[in-house]
């Protein structure tokens, strides 16, 4: 597997670094952000490990010219910024799992390979079934687009998947836990609020095409998606 680490604090590079490649991954490391988007448009990587407070850019906005990047890989904000609206903001923006420092090892290892086995799995799921349609609404999974009778509007990375989960799950009860484990891929934070956030910006815009409400909230349980 091959690792880029965008990190600026020497210590904790060479931390990651040594770990990373003691488990056999090959690693790129660089302290400032033009540099790493350097590297990722001339070389492919498996996932990257990304810093927010960086001497030369935003991490939040470094975050969102890598997802703009065809093939964009997973990534992995390591940050001592550790407030609940910064773990949000990261996740929006298309971050794959948000870990505070300092961090474990072991458990920075655990969740790079949850991402890579989903990342994995998705690749076959794509070549099964690229558009959805149920009940009036033709989700196009590609493009991250959705579409009714009178308009198409687009979705976000982390909408698209939470908008295929419901479907492949409609009208069942998902619990925001269970959201959490399928669209992010690691164990629930009963301190945030991002499932709640993204299930109501994708809501909002299902409503735009649809004219009417189609998730349904559980109270103290979780969602239904029904599109009868």
């Amino acid at each position: 597997m091959k690792v880029l680490v965008i990190e600026d604090e020497p210590k904790i590079s060479a931390f990651l670094c040594k770990g990373l490649r003691q488990e056999g991954c090959s690693v790129d490391a660089v302290t400032f952000g033009a540099d790493g988007v350097s590297l990722l448009e001339r070389c492919g990587y498996d996932i990257v490990l990304l810093d927010l407070m960086l001497p030369d850019a935003s991490g939040f906005d470094l975050l969102r010219h890598i997802k703009k990047l065809a093939d964009a890989p997973p990534v992995i904000i390591v940050s001592a910024k550790a407030s609940v609206d910064d773990r949000v903001k990261g996740l929006e923006f298309g971050a794959d799992d948000y870990m505070a420092k300092p961090v474990s090892f072991a458990e920075l290892s655990g969740r790079i390979n949850a991402i890579m086995r989903r990342r994995r799995a998705d690749g076959g799921c794509d070549q099964q079934r690229e558009v959805f349609r149920i009940g009036g609404l033709t989700f196009n999974r590609p493009c991250r687009q959705i579409s009714g009778d009178s308009c198409a509007v687009d979705l976000t990375e982390r909408e698209s998947l939470l908008l295929e989960y419901l479907m492949l799950n409609h009208k069942d009860l998902v619990t925001k836990r269970l959201i959490f484990e399928n669209v992010w891929s690691y164990d629930m934070d009963p301190q945030t609020n991002v499932v709640d956030v993204l299930v109501c910006r994708l809501r909002a815009k299902l409503a735009t095409v649809l004219k009417r409400d189609v998730i349904q909230a559980v109270r103290g349980l979780g969602y239904m998606f029904n599109l009868d």
